[in-house]
C-alpha cells in the first residue's frame, strides 16, 4: 500500500474567523468544515492566512494579514517573534495569556477528566521578562553566511533562528547571545560545538559548552577569558553528563536557589531545576500552605528531584519521604539535606513508572502526598494513592492534559474529590501551562 499523498496547498490566502486558542498557542478556525490551526491568530479575529498544510480533516496555516484584530493583541516586544520558536504568545497581552491558560486548564479538566466542580485558585504570577534561568541554547556555524548563530530554533524548523538577544532569558545571558556567537566564531572547534547549557542560580551563573572535539589551548583560554569577563563559571562537556568538567574557575562552587523555610538548594549545572525562580518560590509556598506538615505526620514526595519541595516541607516538621527515578538527583537531594542540617527526610531511588510492590517505602501509610511528575504524568501511581490512605494530595503538573487524565482517574475510580486547581505562570509568553491541584478522599 503506497504512502498517502499530501493534498496540494491552495495558492491564494484564505479568510477565517478564529474561535479559540490551541494548547500550543495557535488560533483555531473552521474553513469548509475543517479545523485550521493558524500561527499568529487570536480568538475573535478575522484573518487572512496562508495554508502550510492541508489534510482530509484539518490543516495548518500562517497569518498573512489581520483584518479585524481584538483589543488583547499587542505588538511583540522581540523583533524575532514569529521566527524564533522560543515564544508563541508575545502578540497576546499578558493578562489575556493568563485568562487563556486558566480557560485551557478548566477545559482540559472538564473534557479529559470529566470534572467541572472545583474552586479555581488565583494564578501565581511573577516577572514576565528575564525570568528564564535554565536553557539549552543551540549553536550552529552557518557556512554560506560565515556566521555563528546562538539561540533557539525557528518555529517548526530545525534551522537556527537569527536573534540578537532574548528577553525571556535572564539578562546575564539573554543580552550576551551576540557575545557568545562572537566567542565561538574565534574557536578552532566552532563547527564541533552544538549547544550551550545555561544554569543561573541566586549565587552563580554557569555555561556548559558541549564539545564534540577537544578544544585547543587557545580555545580553552578564550573560553576562560569569556567567563572571567562576564562573570560565568565555564564548563566543558565532551560526552554524556558524567563527562562534565570545570574550565573556569578550576573548582567553582555549585549554583543554588534560596528557597522558603531558609533552605538553600544546590544543583549541578546540568541538573534539573525549575526555570523560573520567582514562581518556584511562590509554588513552594502554596504547597507548604496546603500540606502544612505536622510533627506527627509522614509525607510522601513523589518525583522529588533534588529536594525542591522535600526540604522546605521537612523544615516544617514531621517525616518526609522523597522518591525519584534519577539517581544523580537523589544524590544531590541527600547532599542538600546534609548541607541544610535537615535530618527528618529520607530519599529513595525508584522508577515510578514500574510496579512498586517490592519497594519497602511503598508499603507504608502516608498522611499527605505530593506529586510533581514529568509531562507524561503519573497514571501508573493513581491506583496506589488510595492504598496510602492520604488525607490530602497535591499534584503539581507541567501538562494540563495529563493532570486532567490522572485527576479524573482519582475522582471517578478512587473516590477522591478535586478541591482546587489553578495555573502558575512559569513560562510567560509561551503556551506552556504549569498547574497545581488539591484533592481529598
Amino acid at each position: 500500500m503506497g504512502r498517502r499523498r499530501r493534498r496540494p496547498l491552495p495558492t491564494e490566502p484564505a479568510l477565517a474567523t478564529v474561535e479559540k486558542l490551541t494548547h500550543d498557542g495557535r488560533g483555531i478556525a473552521y474553513v469548509d468544515g475543517k479545523a485550521i490551526f493558524i500561527i499568529g491568530a487570536l480568538p475573535g479575529e478575522t484573518v487572512r492566512f496562508r495554508y502550510t498544510e492541508l489534510r482530509r480533516d484539518h490543516g495548518s496555516g500562517q497569518v498573512v494579514e489581520v483584518l479585524k484584530s481584538v483589543p488583547e493583541r499587542v505588538a511583540p516586544a522581540c523583533g524575532a517573534f514569529g521566527r524564533c520558536g522560543g515564544c508563541s504568545l508575545q502578540h497576546l497581552d499578558h493578562a489575556a495569556q493568563i485568562r487563556a491558560k486558566d480557560a485551557l486548564l478548566a477545559e482540559q479538566l472538564r473534557r479529559i477528566g470529566g470534572i467541572d466542580d472545583f474552586e479555581c485558585w488565583p494564578p501565581l504570577t511573577g516577572p514576565v521578562w528575564g525570568y528564564r534561568r535554565k536553557a539549552r541554547l543551540g549553536v550552529r556555524y552557518v557556512r554560506n553566511k560565515d556566521k555563528v548563530l546562538v539561540g533557539f530554533r525557528e518555529r517548526g524548523s530545525g534551522k537556527m533562528a537569527e536573534i540578537e538577544s532574548c528577553l525571556t532569558l535572564h539578562p546575564q545571558v539573554g543580552e550576551r547571545l551576540q557575545d557568545l556567537a562572537g566567542l565561538i566564531d574565534t574557536l578552532s572547534i566552532r563547527e564541533q560545538l552544538p549547544q550551550i547549557e545555561v544554569a543561573i542560580g541566586d549565587n552563580r551563573s554557569a555555561l556548559v559548552f558541549r564539545v564534540l572535539q577537544p578544544p585547543s589551548a587557545a580555545d580553552r583560554q578564550r573560553l576562560s577569558d569569556f567567563g572571567r569577563r562576564y562573570d560565568f563559571d565555564v564548563y566543558l562537556q565532551p560526552k554524556g553528563p558524567e563527562s562534565l568538567q570545570p574550565l573556569y574557575p578550576e573548582d567553582p562552587p555549585l549554583p543554588c536557589y534560596f528557597l522558603p523555610e531558609d533552605v538553600t538548594l544546590w544543583f549541578g549545572p546540568l541538573g534539573f531545576t525549575q526555570v523560573n525562580a520567582d514562581i518556584n518560590r511562590k509554588m513552594i509556598a502554596r504547597v507548604l500552605e496546603m500540606l502544612a506538615p505536622q510533627t506527627d505526620e509522614t509525607l510522601l514526595d513523589l518525583f522529588c528531584g533534588l529536594g525542591n519541595f522535600t526540604l522546605p516541607l521537612a523544615r516544617r516538621g514531621g517525616r518526609i519521604v522523597g522518591v525519584e527515578g534519577n539517581a544523580r538527583e537523589v544524590e544531590m537531594g541527600r547532599y542538600n539535606a546534609r548541607a541544610n542540617g535537615i535530618d527528618n527526610v529520607e530519599f529513595h531511588v525508584c522508577d515510578l513508572t514500574q510496579p512498586l510492590e517490592d519497594q519497602p517505602w511503598a508499603g507504608a501509610r502516608y498522611d499527605k502526598i505530593l506529586l510533581d511528575p514529568a509531562r507524561s504524568g503519573a497514571l501508573e501511581l493513581m491506583a496506589w494513592l488510595p492504598r496510602w490512605r492520604p488525607k490530602q494530595v497535591v499534584y503539581v503538573s507541567c501538562n494540563p492534559a495529563t493532570l486532567a487524565r490522572d485527576v479524573g482517574r482519582l475522582v471517578h475510580e478512587h473516590g477522591f474529590r478535586l478541591i482546587r486547581a489553578g495555573i502558575m505562570d512559569m513560562f510567560p509568553h509561551t503556551a506552556h501551562v504549569e498547574s497545581i491541584a488539591l484533592l481529598t478522599p
